[in-house]
């Protein structure tokens, strides 16, 4: 039975991943700012009051964690605040780069000692910071934190590689949560999406920019 330790597990596609996973058979721990009704009624074990973006929430996260094995990290916790050319409020774009680009590094460094030979490093990214997709502009924190943590996955990778940690970088589609108000599919098809990804990473496609539906996205 494979560990899974996620991160932003209380609502969205954190919950559907872990609910999936738990259902599947799989050891799942919730890592998670405040939990939910919906979260606590999966009863699997959570660690709460963990900010990826704050340090003590990493040393936290450490403490309770322990020498626990960790098969499989998924970095899930991100957040997105909306914004426009002109009124642009730099606190909300650093809080945005702190939280989806740095919290995945904060975590996975963290934990290095609890991955092992096997295990597997996921980052949900989105497919908004890439640089050759972008059609559009716009959402300049959201886009700007995940084209870094697009190049923090793949400094990952490299540095994961000769202890045998495959890393993934993987867009979930545009799914209908609190963050896009609604709007996209189901959060239970990205998160059986997601999961297929994972259950596919290797060595082999290691540091790989994937699309949860199974394609290659550019960067």
């Amino acid at each position: 039975m494979p560990t899974l330790l996620i991160t932003g597990c209380n609502r969205g596609i954190g919950l559907q991943l872990a609910t999936q996973l738990k259902e599947r058979g799989d050891h799942v721990i919730g890592v998670c700012r405040e939990s939910s009704d919906e979260l606590d009624e999966l009863a699997i074990p959570v660690i709460r009051g963990i900010d990826v973006a704050d340090a003590r929430g990493i040393e936290k996260l450490v403490s309770e964690l322990g020498d626990t094995p960790i098969d499989v990290l998924v970095n899930n916790a991100g957040m997105l605040k909306g914004d426009s050319f002109g009124a642009l409020n730099y606190d909300d774009m650093l809080l945005q780069f702190r939280v989806n680009a740095l919290g995945p590094l904060r975590v996975t460094e963290a934990l290095r000692d609890n991955l092992h030979e096997g295990s597997k490093v996921v980052i949900v990214t989105s497919r908004v910071g890439s640089i050759a997709d972008n059609s559009s502009g716009g959402h300049w924190g959201y886009r700007t934190s995940k084209t870094a943590v697009n190049m923090i996955g793949t400094n990952l990778m490299h540095e994961l590689r000769p202890r045998g940690i495959a890393v993934a970088l993987l867009h979930p589609g545009l799914v209908a949560t609190e963050m896009t108000g609604g709007h996209g599919i189901a959060t239970s098809a990205s998160a059986a999406g997601l999961i297929e990804r994972i259950d596919n990473l290797s060595m082999e496609n290691s540091g790989s920019f994937w699309h949860a539906e199974g394609y290659a996205l550019p960067w």
